[in-house]
């Protein structure tokens, strides 16, 4: 199955590992250290240059989404998970 994650951007749900709210987890500096680290490394991938809601990490970058995570996972049909 795929998943539209903003603008013009589709994955394979399979190559999805999580799906994560920028609010809630930037908050803790491993995810920005996560986040800096893959960046330097050209793994970001920015969806649109609207204010980021979510960052879905897959198997080889991770992409920075305008969408709430719950829109995400109701597209993906998963569950919310907290």
């Amino acid at each position: 199955m795929y998943i539209n994650i903003g603008e013009d951007f589709v994955l394979k749900t399979e190559d999805i590992t999580g799906i994560f709210d920028m609010d809630k987890t930037t908050v803790n500096k491993a995810t920005r250290d996560f986040l800096a680290k893959a960046q330097k490394e050209n793994r970001v991938v920015l969806t649109s240059y609207d204010l980021p809601k979510s960052f879905i990490v897959a198997k080889d970058k991770i992409y920075i989404s305008p969408l709430n995570t719950s829109t995400l996972l109701k597209r993906a049909g998963w569950e919310k998970y907290e």
